[in-house]
Order: structure tokens, then C-alpha cells, then sequence
């Protein structure tokens, strides 16, 4: 029997349009009754409908914290789709789901192992749980400048080193789509009898295609979350959190969960998660294989245009235990005579064109069943245009110094949870080398976090963030967004012996 037979049913979907058609008189939560009570500009610009939808907790539409219906079968049906045991709809997107797994997993003092280029949410969970991250730095590759993903062999070494760590996280794939060798890290970590967690934020949809890299759940992740919403067709928000019980408390997860979730979460966002996993189990490999066509007719289209050079699969997986998500398309902006920022900037301003992200020498898009051809023909053309409208600086462009994501780990001093509510003050940040770091410093995008909170700030990830910001990327994370001042430790000198604790990094 496959795990697909039986995946027509949406029951959550049903059971909340069952209900809205019914227009009951509403003397409960929300306040907008159906949308009444919303102005009439709003109601006429999203339509009416959509509030009839937003609807409260009551037994007919279910429970998300203790799900005993159609939410709990439409649960059901996820797992099932994605290989799962278990499977929870999240309404706070992946951010929710990765404090959910290391919650479950750690406590204060547990080490849990983690790649350095992980997303900040990943470090706010640690810092939650009051763990002790031991981290391992990605490479990064001279070819492409992309950072690379963890090898088995690294993750090996990380739990040789520290044998009593409690859980392994892996970021798989990454913001531009490079996956790990999932099975082969699964059987590390396992061998180390350990649990292993999978952000698969980015890849919710590899599930469903044979030509695309493993999914965790069918490599072996003990839990994985994805972000339902960035790939399939979902509403923002929308995550799923996949688990397999034999190294799972499923019961502290459920529990953790209720903690962190909303007790009024949104029933659309829901019904968008049940109609999401139902169109991919029932037509997700035809839909993906239509787009990673359209991807790779672009990928060959833009290799060919001066200057500009897209990554591809077969560059990728000449690296050591890499692949490559082929609905993610790299555009290295390293020959052209500006950063990747100002790039997606002209493409926004004279083309309407929005790229997902840019950093100092890429631009990136995400490539779904929403996007057409007709789109991505329109993305090539604008490239072969602006090679023509800035022909003089094509030709004459220097070589620009690439700004890569620093490959080093800051010394951390105080565990972050203790550094981030210890005793602060906020300098400006030019007179902050050689402080503890009491915040989450991050770059967005991607979102990798280059300061956290108990870090020693280096002259070297000064520099970094100067330049940073200079190239047109934002800070996030802190409260100086412009970074002009940074909160630190109160009389805590970096070169304290009170204050040493032992430094877990691998190299």
C-alpha cells in the first residue's frame, strides 16, 4: 500500500468551509464577526469570504493543541504523506518548529551540535533551552564563494569530540538550496547514539520528486520541520513538523508545542497546510517535474549570457556528500560590475522583477509550481538586457574583492542564554572589540547569525559587518539595527579567567 492511497481527503479544509457556509450567529472571538466589523476598504481589497474563515476554536473545526478530529486526522494524512510517524501543523512558521525540536530534546546545560551558518532561530532555541551549542564551521567554496553544507565526516568528528552532546541539528537544504548527505549523517549520529534534527526549512517539496536530493524523514531524521509556505502552496506561517518515535518523546513534544503555539491559531492558515499536502501527495511529482524543467531551460539560458554564471547540479555534487535542489536557481554576480544587492535592486526598479534574496555576489530565486515560463523567459531577457544597458561598465568593471561569510567561530566566553539575560549595557559599536556580545548579530538575508549572545566581538567581525552593511544588507536581530551600538556584558572583561568556559568548536 503506498503512503499516498487514501490522500483525497482534506478534512480540516472541509470541516472549516462545512461550518463558514452554515453563517451562524457569532458571539465569540474574533472580533471582526465574520467581517462585520472590518472597514469596508479592507473587506472589498481581500474579499469577504476570507473572514468567514477566520474562525475560533469550536468542536466542529478542531483543536490545534489538543487535536481530536479533523485536525488531528488531517495530521494523520501529513504523516502519511511525508513518511512520518507523527506530523504537526505549525502556525508560526519553521521558526516555532525548530524551538519546538530542541526543546523537546535538550536541557539547560545539554550540548546539542549545530552548523554555525544555522538560522537564528536555531540559536534563539538554544538559547531558550539553555544549551551549550558546540559548533561546526561549513567550508565554503572557492568556485562559487556558496557555504557549503556539514559532511558526514565533520558531524563524526563533532561527536567524537563531545560524546555527551544530546542531539545533532543539520540545516538541509540551505538558503540556496545545497542538501547534505542526510543518510550517511543520520547513521553517524545515530551510531553516537544521539537524536537528529533536520531544519529542512527549504525542502518541503523533496519528498515528492525522485531527481531531487532525500528528504529527512526518508534519510532517517529522528525530527524534521519545513516550511511549508516557501515552497508549496501554503500561506505564510504555514510549517509542518515531521517526527518518528523510536528516539522521540512524543509526549514532551506535544507539550513543548502547546507552549510555544498559539491558542488562537489561524484556521485558514491550517486549511492552507491540509490543501498544500493533499495537491502534493496526489499530483506533486507531475508539478514538480514541470518545474525543475522550466529550471533547468533557465539555468542553461543564463550560463550563456556574459558575465552572469548560474550553479548547477553537476558543479554542486563534485563537492564532497552535496547536492543540489534544482527548483533554486544561483546567479553569481561576481563578473558584473555590481554586488548582488544593487542587481536585484535594478531587476525590482526597471523590471519588476523581486528576487528572493541577494548578498555581495548572488542573487537567488525560489522556482515553484506558482511560476511560469512565461515568467522565468521574462527573468532571462532582463538579464540579457541590463548586459547591454551597462555595456561601457561590463567592459570596463574591475574585479571586485569578494565579502564571504567569515570563516571563523568568535570565542564564546558566557553560555548564551546567561549572556543574553545577564547585566548589559549598549556602546557604540566601533569601541566594542573586545567585549562580550550580549545579542544576536545577523545579516539578513540569509539570516546566519555572524555574533551571539556571549561571543567575544573580534576586530575581524567588525570589519565584516562594516562591510556588511556598506554592501546594502540589513542587521537583524539586534537592537541597533544600523548597528551604530551594540548592548554588552557589564563588567565582564573577554580575557577574565573568572569567566572562561570550555569553547566547543570544530573546525
Amino acid at each position: 500500500m503506498s503512503h499516498y492511497d487514501g490522500q483525497d481527503k482534506t478534512p480540516l479544509y472541509d470541516a472549516i468551509v462545512r461550518y463558514a457556509n452554515e453563517n451562524k450567529i457569532s458571539f465569540h472571538t474574533p472580533g471582526h464577526k465574520h467581517g462585520k466589523g472590518i472597514l469596508k476598504p479592507f473587506r472589498q481589497l481581500v474579499g469577504e469570504k476570507v473572514f468567514q474563515l477566520d474562525l475560533s476554536v469550536m468542536s466542529e473545526i478542531d483543536s490545534l493543541h489538543e487535536p481530536s478530529s479533523v485536525i488531528k486526522e488531517a495530521q494523520v494524512l501529513a504523516a502519511q504523506a511525508y513518511g512520518a510517524d507523527y506530523s504537526f501543523f505549525l502556525v508560526n512558521g519553521t521558526t516555532g518548529g525548530n524551538q519546538a525540536m530542541i526543546l523537546s530534546v535538550c536541557d539547560p546545560g545539554d550540548k546539542i551540535i549545530i552548523p554555525r551558518n544555522a538560522h537564528k532561530s536555531v540559536i534563539s532555541a538554544v538559547i531558550l533551552a539553555g544549551a551549550e551549542p558546540v559548533y561546526i564551521m561549513p567550508k565554503i567554496d572557492p568556485g562559487t564563494d556558496l557555504i557549503l553544507n556539514l559532511t558526514a565526516d565533520q558531524v563524526d568528528q563533532a561527536c567524537r569530540q563531545n560524546p555527551d552532546a544530546k542531539a545533532v541539528l543539520i540545516t538541509s537544504p540551505t538558503y540556496f538550496g545545497l542538501t547534505a548527505d542526510l543518510e550517511a549523517i543520520a547513521e553517524v549520529v545515530h551510531q553516537h547514539d544521539k537524536i537528529f534534527l533536520v531544519d529542512e526549512a527549504h525542502g518541503p517539496h523533496l519528498h515528492f520528486h525522485p531527481i531531487l536530493p532525500k528528504s529527512a524523514m526518508d534519510s532517517g531524521a529522528d525530527m524534521c520541520v519545513q516550511s511549508t509556505h516557501k515552497h508549496l502552496p501554503a500561506l505564510s506561517q504555514g510549517s509542518i513538523l515531521h517526527a518518528k518515535g523510536l528516539r522521540v518523546d512524543i509526549l514532551r513534544l506535544k507539550t513543548t508545542l502547546q507552549m510555544l503555539q498559539t491558542t488562537s491559531p489561524s484556521y485558514i492558515i491550517l486549511a492552507s497546510l491540509d490543501i498544500a499536502r493533499h495537491q502534493m501527495a496526489k499530483a506533486g511529482e507531475q508539478v514538480l517535474g514541470d518545474v525543475i524543467a522550466m529550471c533547468e531551460k533557465t539555468r542553461q539560458e543564463i550560463n550563456q549570457i556574459p558575465g552572469f554564471s548560474c550553479v548547477t547540479r553537476e558543479q554542486i555534487q563534485k563537492l564532497p556528500g552535496l547536492d543540489l535542489d534544482l527548483t533554486k536557481l544561483t546567479i553569481s554576480t561576481k563578473n558584473v560590475p555590481c554586488s548582488g544587492y544593487d542587481m536585484a535592486k535594478i531587476l525590482n526598479s526597471e523590471y519588476s522583477i523581486q528576487t528572493e534574496m541577494s548578498d555581495f555576489q548572488n542573487i537567488l530565486l525560489f522556482i515553484s509550481m506558482g511560476n511560469t515560463p512565461k515568467e522565468l523567459k521574462r527573468f532571462v531577457s532582463a538579464l540579457r538586457k541590463i548586459v547591454v544597458d551597462y555595456k561601457d561598465m561590463f567592459v570596463n568593471t574591475k574585479k571586485r574583492r569578494p565579502v564571504v561569510f567569515p570563516h571563523f567561530i568568535p570565542k564564546k566566553e558566557v553560555n548564551p542564554r546567561e549572556a543574553l539575560t545577564g547585566l548589559t549595557r549598549k556602546i557604540p559599536f566601533k569601541r566594542s572589540v573586545g567585549k562580550i556580545c550580549a545579542e544576536i548579530v545577523c545579516p539578513y538575508p540569509p539570516g546566519i547569525p555572524v555574533l551571539c549572545p556571549g561571543e567575544v566581538i573580534t576586530q575581524e567581525i567588525y570589519s565584516y559587518l562594516m562591510n556588511v552593511l556598506e554592501s546594502g544588507a540589513r542587521i537583524n536581530g539586534q537592537s541597533d539595527g544600523r548597528l551604530q551600538t551594540i548592548k554588552v556584558l557589564e563588567d565582564v572583561p573577554a580575557d577574565s579567567s573568572a569567566n572562561q568556559k570550555k569553547l566547543f568548536v570544530v573546525n
